[in-house]
């Protein structure tokens, strides 16, 4: 036992053993509590967040002030579920996707660690894919996309192979440098920025609006399927409020502030028709009047795609263990890699026709975490009160059923069906009732009051005819 007192799982030196098991309360000593700020903003501070407020006026057809209103108000809405989702690690001593089986059960919450590592396989072959486009565009071809992919997935892989301590030791420090380069480009790019008129208030202006409202939403509350992987190691006493406001701010700060200067970029006519072929043509206009600095700057952006993957990464060697006891018993770490050689297989031939296509694609893969998070939130404040028994974690008959929570998944699922509107890939019936270039996507609105109205029903009869 004063073996157990003294190392802290996924602290030890080396490649971390430790995996989904529960971390014992007598076992932490991650006293940091501030990773939970830099962890996130670190993995929030790439080019794919500038990218995403770039979108706002070249394509969703959004004013100047209009934009910045639906970027600050979906974020702060979005990123509520990650908040709380992180307190829940250093008080129950569990992992995100574990924490899952004390709504969905284990059957449920394998069906769940599925879509969780899809979207961390999909979201990492886009990342790779964005950030050695960037280094072949720079070298005009010379280096070949497939070298930058492989060259960004192993020092990635590199990171969250090693685990816990290794993942938040580079998140620490990887904010420093980008912070500099978007104050630079900000500086480079200020004079050119303008007020763009906001359109006439109509319901193709409040579609527009909601629909670029719910890409910010998903884009930050896409962290919640992780949120309790990255502080289980922190004291059971571990303030709450304090892992709350830390994790906020952390996710909030860096997707409002870049995702304010992608927009803002995009009213410079010039900024606007690269933005079009995505952020890192967007950020190469900028840079290009810094000449050979400028090629500097943007080779070290294309890098920062490596913050936002290590936590794909590690969380999906996490995920990979939720699916039963007998991939519990290979290494986290083994997981990781084989997942690290999915995406890259996946990536290599994907990146000579990757297009926005793929982009929306994983986006409707995102829409089932607005249920997901929805359910959990009303099981652990409505019907569980803050109360868990953590030692019936991976005992299958200890634990719900599941079925409430994989019917109103369903449902919500249904929500999100009608009111997606990804156009060209797929508009929902409701979605097009509206007008707008997208129509009006509530695919997330939808889903997340689907799920509620059915788990609020569905988990009483399920409590009442089980008891767990």
């Amino acid at each position: 036992m004063a073996l157990e007192t003294l190392t802290s799982p996924g602290l030890e030196k080396g490649i971390e053993t430790h995996g989904i098991e529960r971390v014992s309360p007598k076992t932490r000593a991650d006293v940091r509590i501030f990773d939970n700020f830099t962890m996130w903003l670190s993995a929030n501070l790439v080019i794919s967040t500038v990218a995403l407020g770039a979108l706002a006026i070249p394509v969703f057809q959004l004013g100047f002030w209009d934009s910045v209103a639906a970027i600050i108000v979906f974020n702060i809405l979005g990123v509520l579920p990650v908040a709380f989702f992180s307190t829940l690690g250093p008080k129950l001593g569990l992992r995100q996707m574990t924490i899952s089986r004390f709504s969905f059960g284990w059957i449920g919450a394998i069906i769940m660690a599925l879509f969780n590592v899809a979207a961390c396989i999909g979201w990492s072959a886009v990342n790779v894919i964005v950030g050695a486009q960037i280094v072949t565009a720079l070298s005009n071809g010379k280096i070949p996309n497939w070298v930058g992919i492989l060259v960004i997935a192993i020092l990635t892989t590199a990171v969250s192979l090693y685990g816990y301590r290794y993942v938040h030791r580079y998140e620490r420090y990887a904010w420093v440098p980008m912070a500099i380069i978007f104050v630079i480009l900000l500086v480079v790019a200020g004079p050119h920025m303008a007020i763009v008129p906001t359109p006439a208030f109509n319901i193709v202006e409040v579609a527009s609006f909601v629909s670029f409202g719910g890409a910010v939403f998903g884009f930050a509350t896409g962290w919640s399927s992780y949120a309790a992987d990255y502080n289980v190691n922190q004291p059971e006493e571990t303030s709450a409020s304090r892992v709350f406001w830390l994790t906020f701010l952390g996710v909030t700060i860096p997707c409002i502030l870049l995702e304010l200067l992608g927009m803002a970029l995009t009213t410079y006519s010039p900024y606007g028709k690269a933005a079009l072929n995505g952020g890192g043509d967007l950020l190469a206009a900028v840079v290009s009047q810094l000449g050979g600095f400028g090629s500097f700057l943007l080779v070290l952006l294309a890098l920062s795609v490596i913050a936002n993957n290590i936590p794909n990464d590690y969380s999906l060697g996490l995920s990979m263990q939720v699916l039963g006891k007998a991939f519990q018993r290979v290494n986290r770490a083994i997981w990781t890699l084989i997942g690290a050689v999915v995406y890259i297989i996946i990536a290599i031939p994907a990146a000579g026709h990757f297009d926005t296509a793929l982009s929306s694609f994983l986006l409707l893969v995102a829409y089932w975490l607005g249920p997901w998070a929805m359910i959990l939130t009303l099981e652990h404040f409505v019907f569980r009160h803050g109360n868990y028994n953590v030692d019936d974690w991976n005992t299958r008959s200890a634990l719900p059923i599941g079925w409430a929570a994989m019917v109103s998944m369903a449902i919500g699922l249904v929500g999100v069906y009608l009111g997606v509107g990804q156009y060209p890939t797929f508009v929902g019936l409701i979605a097009k009732l509206f007008n707008g270039p997208y129509g009006m996507d509530i695919g997330f609105e939808l889903g997340v009051i689907f799920a509620a109205v059915a788990y609020l029903i569905l988990r009483r009869i399920e409590l009442n005819a089980n008891q767990r």
